[in-house]
């Protein structure tokens, strides 16, 4: 089971920190999803800014989640 995401924090580099119930806390790259579909919104930076926690993952005020599993799969894990 994925852990659920209890923090989110948006970068300059339309990339995301996250913090997830385990502990782990992972660095997503947003860029790559950008140029497809409803995600072409996310790219003025001050709609993406906008991220916030919805039950076990993300989404923006335009109603657009992300899956937290890719979150996690392909997040990038970050040493503290």
């Amino acid at each position: 089971m994925t852990p659920a995401i209890i923090c989110v924090k948006p970068l300059n580099d339309y990339s995301l920190n996250l913090i997830f119930e385990n502990g782990e806390t992972k660095r997503f790259d947003m860029k790559p999803y950008l140029e497809t579909g409803q995600f072409k919104q996310l790219k003025d930076i001050s709609v993406f800014k906008k991220v916030r926690i919805s039950f076990d993952t993300i989404e923006w005020e335009n109603k657009l989640d992300f899956d937290p599993e890719i979150l996690y799969e392909y997040g990038i894990k970050i040493e503290k």
